[in-house]
């Protein structure tokens, strides 16, 4: 097997191993992917300023985060079902970010549970949060977690319906993944994963089949009830009423303009995730680096700025934190690690961003993560636009 080299290698790896159905609910965003794809292009309006003649011997590439330090400055984002793509996936990407110096954040879509995933690691990390319909459930998902022992709760925002991600909707991509017959030849192809999954315990959203609101314990009838309860009626107030819940630091995913920025804040909100949800919401909303700057500046050091959105190399973290991010979250690439090579896959995808990271910083003249600053970067107004290879994807 050729040599994994960048995170474009293990996508092309995950590719191969799981069925195109779920590759692409992996991949794909909403409608057109043009939020997508800007997600990625955004990095390449951004060039370095080298600085020459610079004692980089020796580096430091960790960072803080809520007080707590990190060895690489990277949070392996929410991501629902990723137990789909190995058995126990959140459980293995829990224990990799461990290894590796990293954070990991348990999505309330998960396969695994809360409790399984805390039991795994000796610190499970942040949890995710939706504020469903069933206020009930939320504050029992709340009350898990906090008993659970995880360190932040992170409240994603953006979603108050899910996004038309059409590649979903022409695969016909269920919870759990049904055998039809135009997958049934995708599915003959991928047999590894048919069997892995056949001997695992079924798949399905593993922090709701106990719910007092189910009156069926099978997994569609746990995938019909989820889907019911995005809830579009949650407001500013709706924070408050978390705030009673949860005595821990409160983390806001979804942030894109600095107006929002500035009332998460005045809400006492410690960390702020720029994002757009991976293009996978809003398809039209501007690249997260983009909007970056506008946030940083609004919240003027009163909280956190984290950058989600795009990044894929240990390059795209330095420039992301040279325009004032904390730290970056990532799914994507974590997830193609994990569905080429479980665990051991998660680390090499972690492993490939702290090479690139450091060699950066070698190469750039700064020795350490947190002297990095805007003056290391040319601007979109004086950078040359830096296009991705040819025939590497541009997703997100």
């Amino acid at each position: 097997m050729p040599k994994t080299a960048n995170i474009e290698d293990l996508r092309q790896r995950a590719r191969r191993r799981i069925p195109r159905f779920l590759f692409d609910f992996v991949e794909g965003g909403a409608d057109d992917e043009f939020t997508v794809r800007a997600n990625r292009e955004a990095f390449g309006r951004h060039a370095f300023r080298a600085r020459s003649l610079v004692d980089v011997s020796t580096r430091d590439l960790s960072t803080t985060l809520l007080g707590q330090r990190l060895e690489l400055p990277l949070i392996l984002g929410p991501v629902g079902l990723a137990g789909l793509l190995a058995p126990g996936g959140e459980r293995l990407a829990a224990r990799a970010a461990v290894k590796k110096g990293a954070l990991f954040t348990l999505s309330t879509m998960s396969v695994c549970t809360i409790e399984e995933v805390a039991a795994a690691v000796p610190a499970p990390g942040w949890f995710q949060l939706y504020i469903w319909k069933d206020r009930g459930i939320t504050r029992s998902l709340v009350e898990r977690a906090k008993a659970a022992g995880y360190t932040a709760l992170c409240v994603t925002v953006d979603v108050p319906d899910m996004g038309n991600r059409e590649r979903d909707v022409r695969n016909g991509f269920t919870v759990p993944p049904r055998l039809t017959v135009a997958n049934a030849f995708d599915l003959l192809l991928h047999l590894g994963w048919v069997l892995r999954m056949t001997r695992s315990p079924r798949a399905t959203f593993g922090n709701f089949e106990d719910s007092k609101a189910l009156t069926r314990r099978d997994a569609v009838s746990v995938a019909a009830y989820t889907s019911r309860q995005f809830d579009a009626s949650i407001t500013w107030a709706d924070l408050q009423w978390l705030r009673e819940l949860w005595p821990g630091p409160l983390v806001l995913k979804g942030i894109s303009c600095a107006e929002d920025a500035r009332r998460a804040v005045e809400h006492g909100v410690q960390a702020l995730v720029v994002s757009n949800h991976g293009g996978r919401q809003l398809d039209g909303l501007p690249a997260a680096l983009d909007v970056l700057p506008e946030i940083v500046d609004a919240v003027g050091g009163r909280a956190e700025v984290i950058l989600d959105g795009g990044v894929r190399r240990g390059s795209d973290v330095v420039k992301a934190i040279a325009l004032g991010a904390r730290a970056c979250m990532i799914g994507r690439p974590y997830l193609y690690g994990l569905a080429a090579d479980g665990q051991a896959g998660v680390e090499l995808a972690l492993e490939l961003f702290r090479k690139e990271i450091d060699r950066t910083l070698t190469l750039l003249g700064c020795p350490r993560l947190d002297q990095l600053d805007a003056s290391y970067l040319r601007g979109p107004g004086e950078a040359p636009r830096l296009s991705l290879p040819a025939g590497r994807t541009s997703t997100g």
